[in-house]
């Protein structure tokens, strides 16, 4: 599944995330620290989406209340939540 999310409060201005089940394949950030945001999508392919959303959630830059790997933790975690979502809309339209 591929997810595009909206940024808040960083350089980088979205965040493509791919995922296969529930491990991370493929992150590309658009805009943002070059490398950096290169390097932390290689360092994530293969965990799992918990394990990305446990490592990464609340990590500041400087005096901002985010950075690039929160913001990519709450990707996480809304991606997850919207194919939870769509998981339960599909079995209850398939309930007799």
């Amino acid at each position: 599944m591929e997810y595009k999310y909206k940024t808040k409060g960083v350089c980088a201005s979205s965040v493509t995330i791919k995922v296969d089940g529930a491990v991370v394949t493929s992150v590309e950030f658009d805009g943002g620290c070059n490398g950096n945001a290169k390097g932390l999508g290689k360092l994530v392919v293969g965990m799992p989406v918990a394990d990305v959303v446990e490592r990464l959630g609340g990590i500041r830059c400087d005096r901002k209340q985010t950075s690039c790997p929160d913001q990519l933790a709450k990707a996480l975690t809304e991606l997850m939540r919207t194919s939870e979502t769509d998981r339960e809309s599909d079995e209850a339209a398939a309930a007799p």
